[in-house]
């Protein structure tokens, strides 16, 4: 196999995808890109030169025009149409039986047939390259990405420190207080930011799926080297097409976490494997909500992160055997409405940098969050309401405050007054129904 080149360049951003003028640029071996073309076109059937450099994700002049070449010198391939003064890129390729069979024999090894993977070892410079292009925020940009949630002041003045570390975070406390919602916070900013990751990578032999549409977006078309990267390869040369322009990762995952979940997936059907949840969230965010509530035990899964934590690298495990290390480039948000007490020991909450408690909202916070969601949902909000929906309702029933409540009572306001044909309002009669109806003494 060739020896991986990917000469990494700087931008803005740390990393900007190499130029692709050669098969050696590829670092990848010839005769295993010749496989994945002939995979590609026993799946898809007869397509045009520059449709199958699209596929692979590589340029067709220099690049994709070598391989359909060698495939058609060695009969694998043939020319099915053309169209005169357009160029090879043009040409309609089909695939013969001779390559049938050359194909059936590559699927046998693994059946995936998508855009040409980047050395593993790339893949790893890159994204040590694009970790010092992290935004650290102050506090006037911490005020702007909360402006929506009401929070304790002294929560407040914990929280920026501890999205700057690029570690880990543990917010505990009730349910219903904000947690998620100032871990999807972060996200927002984290999604004002780019970066570059590959569609997949290849690991001596094997290739391993990063790019997710569903935990990944794409950044903005409009945006230089945004959008699909596959979308021109007879213009656009100037970078490697096998990278994509993203977002930086926000991943949420809850009770679904298991520990198979944090290492190499090996499909054993198609016979290639899936990134794990952490690599999918390289440069970006992995919040673990619900802490405590996996199929795993918390202790478990905690003493997987231990050296990922320490040292900013992880290890992986090929099904050979073989264990291979990554840049472990991603803040950890664990959420958990359960005790902390209850789910680990004095030992390992010290691995884990920032401890934030997010506690009941105060009075006036509360009052402050009622008066913000009564305006959003059409309310007119009176302070007389309020000071009986606390009175009889929290007070006299030793209820707590969670600030999530408004915003649910409101909703019961409003489909109480749909119902009734009359403008939802903070009525003693209008609370006390919302209050009946949502509320449930346990």
């Amino acid at each position: 196999m060739t020896k991986p080149t990917g000469q990494i360049s700087t931008s803005s951003s740390g990393f900007s995808p190499p130029q692709i003028t050669s098969l050696d640029d590829t670092g990848l071996s010839p005769l295993w890109l010749q496989d994945l073309v002939l995979k590609v076109l026993y799946f898809r059937g007869y397509l045009t030169g520059f449709k199958i450099a699209e596929e692979i994700a590589l340029p067709f002049a220099g690049v994709t025009d070598q391989l359909l070449f060698v495939l058609k010198q060695e009969k694998l391939i043939e020319v099915k149409s053309s169209q005169g003064g357009l160029g090879e890129g043009a040409y309609t390729y089909g695939i013969t039986g001779q390559g049938v069979l050359r194909a059936r024999e590559a699927l046998d090894r693994s059946q995936y047939a998508g855009a040409a993977p980047v050395p593993f070892e790339v893949y790893n410079e890159a994204i040590r390259r694009q970790k010092s292009s992290r935004l650290t925020v102050t506090t006037r940009t911490m005020r702007q990405i909360l402006s929506q949630l009401v929070i304790s002041e002294a929560s407040f003045q914990r929280l920026g420190p501890a999205l700057n570390s690029g570690t880990s975070i543990f917010m505990y406390g009730p349910p219903g207080n904000g947690k998620t919602s100032i871990a999807r916070a972060f996200g927002n900013l984290v999604l004002s930011q780019n970066m570059y990751i590959p569609y997949a990578l290849y690991l001596d032999g094997q290739v391993i799926k990063v790019y997710d549409a569903v935990s990944h977006s794409l950044a903005p078309a409009s945006e230089p080297g945004g959008g699909s990267s596959t979308g021109n390869l007879r213009a656009n040369t100037r970078r490697d097409p096998r990278w994509v322009k993203i977002r930086r990762p926000f991943i949420v995952v809850g009770g679904e976490l298991t520990l198979e979940g944090l290492d190499l997936v090996f499909d054993d059907t198609r016979k290639y494997y899936e990134a794990p949840f952490q690599v999918k969230a390289n440069g970006g965010i992995l919040l673990i909500d619900d802490f405590g509530r996996q199929q795993v035990r918390p202790r478990d899964l905690l003493n997987r992160w231990i050296v990922p934590l320490e040292n900013r690298v992880d290890y992986l495990r090929l099904h050979t055997g073989r264990k291979v290390e990554v840049p472990f480039d991603v803040l950890i948000v664990f959420s958990t409405n359960l005790p902390p007490k209850d789910l680990v020991d004095e030992a390992f909450l010290r691995r884990l940098r920032h401890k934030i408690e997010i506690g009941d909202p105060s009075y006036e916070e509360y009052r402050e969050i009622f008066r913000r969601v009564a305006a959003d949902k059409k309310i007119e909000y009176n302070d007389q309401g309020l000071a009986y929906l606390l009175q009889e309702w929290y007070i006299k029933r030793n209820r707590k405050l969670r600030a999530s409540h408004p915003r649910d009572l409101c909703d019961q306001i409003n489909d109480i007054a749909s119902y009734l044909s009359v403008q939802p309002s903070m009525s003693r009669e209008m609370l006390d129904r919302a209050a009946l109806a949502y509320f449930v003494d346990i």
